[in-house]
């Protein structure tokens, strides 16, 4: 089973909960240059939602009787999309509670 995509999505979480913590970004961002915020998120939305799908797809085909399909493999699959899911939301409450803070600042 290949897990370069999770991976690669919860290295871009971090990074973005760097970011939206005030601690400087990672050093992968360093190196690639500038990184764009709204880029990182997109890209990290991008990838909890094919997990998801990728998870459901793989749900229907063990229901349906695939006998390619391992009860282990879709068990798995449904783990890393919930905790891909779970950390999206952590991302967001960060991004909401730093937005909070920045419009309750005294001007």
């Amino acid at each position: 089973m290949d897990s370069r995509g999770i991976d690669q999505m919860i290295g871009e979480l971090r990074a973005t909960a760097q970011i939206a913590s005030g601690k400087p970004a990672a050093q992968e961002a360093r190196a690639a240059g500038e990184v764009d915020f709204a880029e990182v998120l997109q890209s990290a939305l991008k990838d909890v939602s094919a997990a998801q799908q990728e998870a459901r797809a793989m749900t229907r085909e063990f229901s349906a009787g695939d006998p390619d399909v391992k009860l282990q493999d879709v068990m798995v699959n449904l783990q890393k999309a919930s905790l891909s899911f779970q950390q999206m939301v952590q991302v967001r409450n960060r991004l909401v509670s730093a937005y909070q803070d920045i419009m309750n600042m005294p001007v």
